[in-house]
């Protein structure tokens, strides 16, 4: 039976109470440290008023506080919900408003945010500077009176397929979508991981993502159950890759787990070194297609690791499929598969009535097993569209998870991403709806006409999102105008980074925008 998630760490903190569990910047945290902080934590949430299946919001920035909370809310059987603290607070009051939180956990760099969110959602209750406001229980958020408060394990037991947390990606409407995880989808993943990958309390493990995004919970609950120490990358290296480098380099990472835009980066700057990395094993990346020449160039450059291809959209659980590169690919033209199905998933590409298709015809991509999101937050319809009956026999919930991926199967067996079928991207590691873009756009004064498409480029951040856009008569609106007021309802990776103002916007027999001329004719490729 899979694990409740914060259970893999109370039961590694009994073993190895002064192990090392969190690494981050010139802060260690042994696992009885962590174990008893969230234990405080999970105390004061319950006496909070925090019940059974309720939310925690955790708006804090990436940091050692930040998984105590997380465990925190496991262990008070609530499920939390990790919030990008960059994001305009219009959207992280969309997501507050969506989630209805018992308690928001935030901390006093987030203040000015916080105050704009609560502005929006007056009835969210706020811990912050350790306490729970008003006169409501306080509690220690921090370490430094670990020794003098009482600690005791909760005795909150639950199934592992209660939910554990929501995240929230990008909406087709404009409206965020919350993905609801299970505990057992996230451990089944992480059980085949740390077999599969051979990981063990001898690793250290890179703790690259942001705490928001999916891959994140690998490393959190990856490094846990295998009892190693989780090093937490600060995200200001994202733009420094000489230092980025120097953090695998000093830290003696044994496991590094990316989007393909930061290996990109890396190798485009030349700071993937021969024998650079002597203690690094394992490469695995996941999230967008990771071009073939930068795989070759960190393949020769580091022929002692191990390079694993994961694939595997928010709705199926961290990742669905694997494949290990065997050997150093000589064509760099060469496409890497996505594999095959990890430990009780399965892949299954699909046409017409649901059929599969034959060898090397491109269908569409499903995903069923053990790994599938409970379904999205509150919406039974959106959930019921996306997760069809499994047409399959094997485990899982006798659903499976339509993705909008196109793509093919080899003769080996092994499945081919070929791209998208709607107009979902990947740009700069992030999954982004288009449609999410215009529909801020929308509520923007001064447009007569607006449209984002993206155009694919070899560059590491992946697809350009490019917007065109026509002003009403009259409305002085320029390019720079534009971006500004959108940064107020977008996080920065879905502001478009090319522009074009039209006199109109190129219309279809039907009087629709005509993207595709605007793709083609308008911006060009990439």
């Amino acid at each position: 039976m899979p694990h409740l998630l914060h259970e893999w760490f109370s039961e590694t903190a009994v073993r190895r109470s002064e192990a090392t569990a969190i690494v981050w910047n010139d802060t260690r945290m042994t696992y009885g440290e962590v174990e008893r902080a969230s234990n405080r934590l999970a105390r004061a949430l319950r006496e909070a008023g925090c019940r059974d299946g309720e939310r925690v919001a955790l708006l804090l920035p990436k940091s050692p506080d930040a998984v105590v909370a997380m465990l925190a809310a496991l262990k008070a059987r609530c499920l939390y919900v990790p919030v990008d603290i960059h994001n305009p607070p219009a959207r992280v009051a969309r997501i507050i408003q969506a989630c209805r939180p018992r308690v928001i956990l935030a901390t006093a760099a987030v203040c000015p945010l916080l105050a704009a969110v609560r502005a929006e959602c007056p009835e969210a209750r706020v811990a912050k500077h350790g306490c729970l406001g008003g006169d409501d229980p306080a509690f220690d958020f921090g370490q430094s009176d670990v020794d003098t408060l009482p600690c005791r394990t909760l005795a909150l037991t639950g199934s592992p397929e209660e939910r554990a947390h929501i995240l929230f990606t990008s909406g087709s409407t404009g409206q965020p979508k919350g993905v609801v995880i299970r505990h057992s989808s996230i451990a089944r993943f992480v059980e085949w991981a740390v077999g599969y990958f051979g990981m063990g309390p001898g690793d250290r493990v890179s703790g690259h993502s942001p705490l928001h995004f999916d891959l994140s919970t690998f490393d959190i609950y990856g490094a846990f159950a295998a009892g190693a120490e989780l090093h937490m990358v600060p995200p200001e290296l994202n733009l420094l890759p000489h230092k980025m480098a120097g953090f695998i380099r000093d830290r003696r990472l044994t496991q590094w787990f990316s989007v393909p835009s930061a290996m990109n980066f890396m190798a485009r700057t030349d700071v993937v070194k021969p024998g650079g990395f002597p203690d690094l094993r394992r490469v695995l990346w996941c999230g967008e297609v990771l071009p073939t020449p930068t795989l070759i160039h960190w393949m020769k450059h580091l022929p002692h690791a191990r390079f694993t291809n994961l694939y595997g959209p928010t709705e199926t659980t961290i990742a669905s499929s694997y494949y290990t590169v065997p050997e150093c690919p000589r064509d760099p033209r060469a496409a890497i598969p996505i594999g095959m199905g990890c430990g009780g998933e399965r892949l299954l590409v699909l046409g017409s009535q649901l059929r599969p298709v034959p060898f090397g015809e491109t269908g569409d991509l499903y995903i069923a097993g053990v790994g599938l999101a409970a379904g999205y937050w509150e919406d039974p319809e959106k959930t019921r569209a996306a997760f069809v009956p499994d047409i399959s026999d094997g485990e899982g919930d006798g659903r499976m998870y339509r993705t909008g991926d196109l793509a093919r199967v080899g003769p080996d067996g092994q499945v081919l991403f070929v791209g998208r079928a709607d107009t979902q991207i990947k740009s700069r590691g992030y999954r982004i709806e288009l449609g999410e873009i215009e529909a801020a756009l929308g509520t923007l004064d001064g447009l007569k006409d607006y449209a984002v498409v993206a155009v694919g480029t070899e560059a590491f951040e992946g697809a350009t999102i490019c917007c065109a856009f026509a002003a009403k008569d009259g409305a002085a609106m320029t390019p720079t105008d534009l971006r500004r007021r959108l940064a107020d309802l977008v996080p920065g990776y879905m502001v478009p980074t090319r522009w074009a103002t039209l006199p109109d916007l190129p219309k279809n027999a039907n009087g629709k925008i005509d993207r595709r001329r605007l793709h083609d004719e308008v911006f060009g490729p990439g």
